[in-house]
């Protein structure tokens, strides 16, 4: 049954002896708390709920929320949560998997202290095939300290880094280990953070983990092409995505010198304030106009569909996350009838991962929306993930 607290705190030096040859104790274990512990009829029942097809579901599952040591956007030392899926069967080495989730707007929405959360569903189907799962609430969110730092590709990769690190630690405190190759998967946000963080564990950034196989679903991996298509209207949901970009970005990098630049009257006063990571989405969609066009000023768009100078060079970072040539399997699911994130952005990243000369697969599950288009693609993710070697 679900919505155990039975916490356990780690002493900081103990841990970090789990986690050798990692630098600052970052990934070690700060506190796990039992979440979850389903047998698979109910795992069958949680993903029946969610709409994910269950036919794959082997085991059931104990999941925990830990929370554990990471850095800021500055280097800085400080802490964020994830959830822990672990399979409940017999194998001593367990294949791992890094869940990446899209973007939230509340921190009490993340897989690891949301019990109904998507994620939560998407991370128990993963588990619950035999694998063992990561799914980082990454900086901000779950019961991390501070703001989310949306779109940084900093962060972006030190989180859920961090976090597999912490998940092996908790994983050994079991009696058992994960192994070093990394299957990873993410859904919109996730998108990009999945090619992110492969990358990273492709270059050698860990001294255990590396990448074992890739499968991003409907990213925006051309974020300076989205957020100029937000600025335009012709997304669902513009405003909410361009206001939680603009936000977070001005204060990692100063968009603006007062919120009067960016947004017309009377939102100015009150939009930074929504994107505190306290307000759900519905509460945000409900204080902001219907269109970019009314919640912003006409420079602040025009900055938007031509960025320049230093706003340019932070979008390319993210416009390049599908820019290397991976050594694994790589398999792209999107849905032409994405209404959010265009398809096109998924044909972007493919477009580099062919310059590169890569290997991959782009897959189209069809007519539906962008929350869908996760559902569709999860069960060909898990299968894939669990029949690659």
């Amino acid at each position: 049954m679900a919505g155990h607290a039975e916490t356990q705190h780690f002493p900081s030096s103990t841990v970090a002896a789990s986690v050798s040859q990692q630098s600052a104790a970052r990934g070690s274990l700060v506190t796990t708390t039992l979440v979850a512990d389903l047998d698979a009829d109910q795992v069958k029942a949680r993903l029946e709920t969610a709409g994910i097809d269950a036919a794959q579901v082997r085991h059931g599952v104990r999941a925990h929320r830990i929370v554990y040591r990471t850095i800021d956007t500055e280097g800085r030392p400080t802490t964020a949560s994830a959830l822990v899926a672990i399979p409940k069967n017999h194998k001593q080495h367990l294949r791992i998997v890094s869940w990446l989730h899209g973007t939230e707007v509340y921190r009490g929405e993340v897989a690891s202290v949301n019990d109904r959360s998507p994620d939560r569903a998407a991370a128990l189907l993963f588990a619950s095939s035999g694998l063992a799962v990561s799914a980082p609430d990454y900086l901000g969110l779950g019961e991390g300290p501070g703001i989310h730092p949306y779109g940084d590709p900093k962060a972006t990769v030190t989180a859920p880094l961090d976090a597999l690190r912490a998940t092996r630690a908790f994983v050994q405190e079991t009696g058992r280990d994960i192994d070093r190759k990394v299957l990873v998967s993410g859904f919109s946000q996730g998108g990009p953070a999945t090619m992110l963080l492969g990358r990273a564990l492709h270059r050698g950034t860990d001294v255990y983990f590396r990448v074992g196989a890739l499968a991003p679903v409907a990213g925006p991996f051309d974020l300076s092409g989205f957020e100029a298509t937000a600025a335009d209207d012709k997304l669902d949901r513009a405003p909410l995505y361009l206001a939680y970009f603009t936000t977070a970005w001005n204060r990692m990098y100063g968009l603006y010198d007062s919120p009067g630049q960016a947004f017309r009257v009377p939102y100015d006063k009150k939009v930074e304030k929504l994107f505190d990571g306290n307000h759900t989405g519905g509460e945000i969609a409900d204080a902001l106009p219907a269109a970019s066009k009314e919640l912003f000023t006409d420079e602040f768009l025009n900055r938007v569909r031509h960025p320049k100078g230093e706003l340019r060079r932070r979008l390319h970072a993210m416009d390049t996350a599908c820019d290397w040539r991976p050594d694994v399997p790589v398999h792209l699911f999107h849905a032409t009838g994405d209404k959010d994130v265009s398809f096109t952005n998924s044909q972007y990243c493919e477009g580099q991962l062919a310059a590169k000369g890569a290997e991959f697969e782009l897959t189209d599950v069809g007519d539906v929306d962008h929350s869908t288009t996760v559902l569709k693609a999860l069960p060909r993710v898990v299968h894939e993930f669990n029949t690659t070697r």
